[in-house]
């Protein structure tokens, strides 16, 4: 019985998974490395890759630092009562019980040009929805929990009489977190970078309500894929997907051919 529940799972895995790669792959290919080529380095297409780039850069930096502490905060933190911490992991944990189009709608109504906040911001010529900031909150929304819970295990499984001991000798608070916290926790983080990177990457519904799909403005890889299937061209959708997919799928691999090597579990 065993044997045939595992050969279930890997003909799901390849239906799911292997096959939609395989067909995007081919797409993509379907006119020779001209074809998806061209479909590349279409000026609206190197833009989108522009922005995606520099929204993964932006949210990647953002989610780390404030994931980072957030973590401690939820484990380390004795100033925070039970209630308190429930409440802001109910919070974190947020993102995954919405659909990113309501995330982004959310947005849209706290800061969109028609609110009070959004209002004001525009009047200072500060504009957040349907421009860059927003879709950097909208991804940082969507991709948020990523770096906590990736961080927050490992420090309730190291526990805290490390780090006691070192401010029992004297040690600041950021003297011992680079040279007690950090070398148990670093690993962890860099998982966290590598799911924030590949989630941003593919971020598609919450980016799509709060940038508006403006093209050579605030599209994104995933929006010209869906506005390329919108129009029907198949080839250059294909093409993008499978840089986005490749480049996802990459770092995935690399981080645990790293983990291997360093003898990480």
């Amino acid at each position: 019985m065993k044997k045939y529940w595992i050969t279930l799972t890997y003909i799901v895995f390849i239906v799911l998974i292997i096959i939609p790669l395989l067909k995007i792959g081919s797409g993509a290919f379907s006119e020779g490395f001209s074809g998806w080529k061209d479909a590349l380095i279409r000026p609206e297409a190197i833009h989108a890759l522009m922005v995606t780039g520099l929204v993964v850069v932006v949210v990647t930096c953002i989610n780390t630092l404030f994931g980072v502490m957030m973590a401690i905060y939820l484990v380390r933190s004795h100033w925070l009562s039970r209630k308190i911490k429930g409440f802001l992991n109910s919070i974190v944990d947020l993102p995954y019980a919405v659909s990113p189009v309501i995330g982004g709608l959310m947005i849209v109504l706290l800061l969109g040009p028609e609110s009070i906040m959004g209002g004001f911001f525009e009047n200072i010529g500060f504009r957040v929805v349907y421009a860059f900031p927003g879709m950097v909150i909208a991804t940082l929304f969507v991709t948020f929990p990523l770096m906590v819970r990736e961080v927050m295990p490992v420090l309730q499984e190291i526990g805290a009489q490390q780090e006691e001991a070192a401010s029992t000798l004297g040690a600041y608070g950021w003297t011992t977190f680079w040279k007690v916290t950090w070398p148990s926790i670093q690993w962890a983080v860099l998982y966290g970078v590598v799911l924030t990177v590949a989630r941003s990457l593919g971020e598609f519904g919450a980016v799509l309500v709060v940038s508006g799909n403006i093209m050579n403005k605030t599209q994104t890889a995933t929006t010209l894929v869906y506005q390329d299937v919108e129009n029907f061209n198949v080839i250059a959708a294909n093409s993008v997907a499978l840089v986005l997919a490749a480049i996802s799928i990459g770092l995935l691999l690399m981080m645990e051919w790293t983990k291997r090597r360093k003898g990480v579990s």
